[in-house]
């Protein structure tokens, strides 16, 4: 019997790795590719500010092949739905018609994706949904999984927070109204080793930028130069 496929949208961050560890452990697809925005110009990931050379050996690692959605700096809604559209359609000829996301709780976000999926005949998946955040963030932890906050909103949490490890230190000095997986925005991350990783990544956390008068950024780069991960 042959396994569904599917696509699975991925950031880079804890989120999306717990929901495809949960996709891997519990269910039986076949995982074509991972669907990630990045911005052209900075060439990092959308949001996450990550160097696409990082995203790309996450993928290797991984063993699943990487789907790149490249958006300008200033990018619409218009533009970003066009492109990932455009993606998701390749797709949908190749069979797939469900796409996994790492959401945990934001219903508009999660109505948003959905809306825009069924207009062109797919649906999504939510692995995590609904999940305790605070077990969730502890679970990532002591499975295993490392990663690092690579963003804050300097309007919620203080500078010192980003450039350092998601680990339980961490969880216990954010303040009480921060969501304990910053799925409010509060912060993101970039998962660099963990059990659905064949090998961890090497970085070393170079320079912290405030960008928009909003969001701090810690820059991380490659510590050695592993091979990427071919595109699909």
């Amino acid at each position: 019997m042959m396994r569904e496929k599917v696509l699975f949208a991925w950031s880079g961050g804890k989120d999306s790795a717990m929901a495809l560890y949960e996709l891997k452990t519990k269910y039986d697809y076949e995982i074509l590719a991972l669907l990630t925005t990045i911005t052209e110009g900075y060439d990092r990931i959308s949001m996450h500010g990550v160097r696409r050379i990082l995203l790309e050996q996450q993928a290797n690692f991984l063993g699943i092949p990487l789907e790149r959605v490249f958006i300008s700096k200033s990018s619409s809604n218009e533009e970003y739905e066009s492109k990932m559209r455009e993606a998701l359609t390749r797709y949908m000829n190749r069979g797939v018609s469900t796409v996994v996301f790492g959401d945990i709780f934001l219903e508009d976000l999660r109505r948003y994706r959905e809306d825009n999926l069924s207009k062109i005949g797919m649906k999504g998946m939510f692995p995590i949904w609904k999940q305790d955040t605070a077990q969730l963030a502890r679970a990532f932890i002591d499975l295993g999984f490392k990663a690092v906050v690579t963003c804050i909103d300097s309007n919620i949490l203080d500078k010192r927070f980003v450039g350092r490890r998601f680990d339980h230190k961490f969880l216990s000095e954010l303040p009480p109204s921060v969501d304990p997986c910053g799925e409010n925005g509060e912060f993101h991350t970039f998962v660099y080793d963990g059990p659905i990783f064949q090998k961890g990544i090497s970085y070393e956390t170079g320079e912290i930028v405030l960008r928009n008068g909003h969001f701090y950024y810690c820059d991380l780069v490659p510590v050695q130069n592993e091979p990427a991960c071919s595109e699909r």
